[in-house]
């Protein structure tokens, strides 16, 4: 009988799990792709005793990692137990024993991926995250495999389900932040603390490895400029549905010439644009390549089963590989220095909501100022508020640098006749209708 490849479980909760269950039913799958068994040999848990949502042997649990870490019989390790610093003197352990690893760890490859594969590297081992982004969406072998001999020039994407889930109930239904909030809670979309999802700072850690990949430079957590959905209004939506828009919080990377821009924050997509249909807990990522032009890859983006099936795919190619006996071949170091646009080089189409004094003249006044930066009006509405002495002006323009940009902002919010800047928003997506 053909001997079987052991591999060891760092973590057994919900995506935990769900790698159990793939191995369990799967085997007549993995079997035909890598020529031999797959035997999990032990499991990392913090409590032997907790009920599980999966039937697994209690003799393969264990609290100890060592017996993971260091059991020379143990080929691979897949990490799904979360955490960063831990986590990371765990995997490094592991590759310093020749172990190769599979992590769905987006928080520790945004912060550690550079070290970890440096590490892996030294080792002759494989580290693959592609469950890192995107849960089942296979966007990392996309970029890495699929689209290796294009230059990508543009990612955009819905890379976290749960502001997704709150933003598209708030659109479609009306309903408040709070509201739906606690409505993805019940539902397990959102955590008992979802201040990582509402900020942007999970979707950032995703745009910091998608940008690493896609550009082939190290871009840092540091470098992604970031703005959460929790200041987004109802007005904000019924006005962006008003002018045509769909609000989505969305990750984008763009490259031209050699300089980068790597941002999270709510944007405003045309209603024909294939991001403004991903809705729910779903994400998707756009691509722009010189060669292939525009591609989606859609998809869950998280749960139990979407996840490990990502999970187990990595594994996959790491038995391959080891049955061939060439891991540690796969990676590639950045090829280019990175280098971020400033404010004067990012290039874009505002959404702007103002209370003004209702007077005449003020809109010319206020057309004047941007006029003054060379930035001109898409779209213009001007509607009266409760308040009988002042008016509300929605706008949106006409494509304009970020610093020329940021400056208006401050002369508008310097005006007497300007009450105050409501919102403001990105818009996107409108160059391919």
């Amino acid at each position: 009988m053909v001997k079987a490849i052991s591999i060891g479980l760092l973590g057994l909760g919900t995506v935990g799990s769900g790698v159990v269950k793939i191995i369990e039913n799967h085997q007549d799958k993995l079997m035909h792709q890598i020529g031999c068994p797959i035997l999990i040999k032990k499991v990392l848990v913090k409590d032997i005793e907790k009920e599980r949502r999966v039937s697994i042997d209690e003799n393969l649990l264990t609290l100890n990692p060592s017996e993971i870490l260091e059991d020379p019989e143990i080929d691979a390790v897949i990490e799904v137990m979360g955490g960063i610093e831990l986590t990371r003197e765990y995997l490094l352990k592991a590759l310093a024993n020749n172990k190769h690893i599979v992590t769905a760890n987006k928080d520790l490859m945004a912060l550690h991926g550079p070290e970890l594969l440096a590490a892996a590297s030294r080792n002759n081992c494989d580290l693959f995250y592609e469950a890192s982004v995107a849960g089942g969406i296979p966007i990392l072998r996309g970029l890495v495999d699929g689209l290796s001999s294009d230059r990508i020039t543009k990612l955009m994407g819905i890379v976290n389900g749960t502001t997704n889930f709150i933003l598209t109930k708030m659109s479609k239904n009306g309903s408040a932040y709070e509201e739906v909030l606690r409505e993805a809670q019940e539902l397990g979309f959102a955590e008992a603390d979802p201040s990582s999802d509402v900020s942007g700072l999970d979707a950032a850690r995703k745009m910091a490895i998608l940008a690493t990949l896609g550009f082939s430079m190290n871009i840092d957590l540091a470098d992604v400029k970031v703005r959460g959905i929790t200041e987004i209004s109802e007005e904000d939506l019924k006005y962006s549905k008003k002018l045509g828009y769909t609000m989505k919080l969305i990750g984008l990377a763009s490259r031209d010439g050699d300089k980068v821009e790597v941002s999270v924050q709510p944007a405003l997509l045309p209603e024909g644009h294939p991001l403004a249909g991903v809705n729910n807990e779903y994400n998707a990522v756009y691509v722009y390549g010189e060669a292939v032009g525009e591609t989606m890859f859609y998809g869950p983006g998280a749960g139990s089963l979407p996840t490990a099936t990502a999970i187990v795919s990595d594994l996959v190619a790491v038995l391959k590989n080891l049955r061939l006996g060439v891991n540690g071949k796969s990676a590639v170091s950045p090829q280019f220095s990175k280098l971020l646009k400033k404010p004067a080089e990012i290039f874009a189409k505002y959404f702007i909501r103002i209370h003004v004094k209702d007077e005449v003249g003020v809109l010319a006044n206020i057309t004047l100022l941007f006029a003054e930066h060379g930035v001109g009006f898409d779209k213009i509405l001007q509607l009266p508020l409760k308040d009988k002495d002042y008016s509300e002006i929605v706008l949106v323009t006409h494509t304009a640098s970020l610093r020329d940009y940021e400056c208006i902002l401050q002369k508008l919010e310097s005006y007497e006749m300007v009450k105050g800047i409501e919102s403001t928003y990105r818009v996107e997506g409108e160059n391919i209708l």
